[in-house]
């Protein structure tokens, strides 16, 4: 096996990558807001309430709370996703795309296929 991703390959993964980068910040925007003062990290945005007044208005606050509490997860996850995606296009940008972190080797093409942000080879990963 090469040591080096194939220029036609790495062309492929870095498309892919960007591609899965911006899905994953459209995503982010829905419910989400960059974060101007700490690079990479998102905050999930609280939803507006309608005002009401009595229960209704109890019952809607109840209901964001919940909405908020369930989107909490989901961007800590993204975001996670979305710093490795952003490592693995720095590692491109650099020449040293396709290397696991733990043991130096490289790590195999069809890991990175279907994940191109792998950080790890398979081995190291368990």
């Amino acid at each position: 096996m090469e040591k080096t991703v194939k220029k036609t390959l790495l062309k492929e993964y870095k498309q892919k990558l960007e591609e899965e980068k911006t899905s994953i910040e459209e995503e982010l925007e829905t419910f989400a807001k960059k974060d101007k003062k700490l690079e990479g990290d998102w905050d999930t945005k609280y939803p507006k309430l309608n005002g009401g007044t009595g229960g209704q208005s109890l019952e809607e606050a109840a209901d964001a709370v919940e909405e908020y509490s369930n989107r909490l997860p989901v961007e800590f996850s993204l975001e996670l996703r979305l710093r490795d995606i952003n490592s693995a296009l720095e590692k491109i940008k650099k020449g040293k795309y396709g290397v696991c972190e733990k043991c130096g080797k490289p790590i195999p093409q069809a890991r990175l296929k279907v994940f191109p942000e792998a950080r790890t080879c398979k081995k190291c990963k368990a």
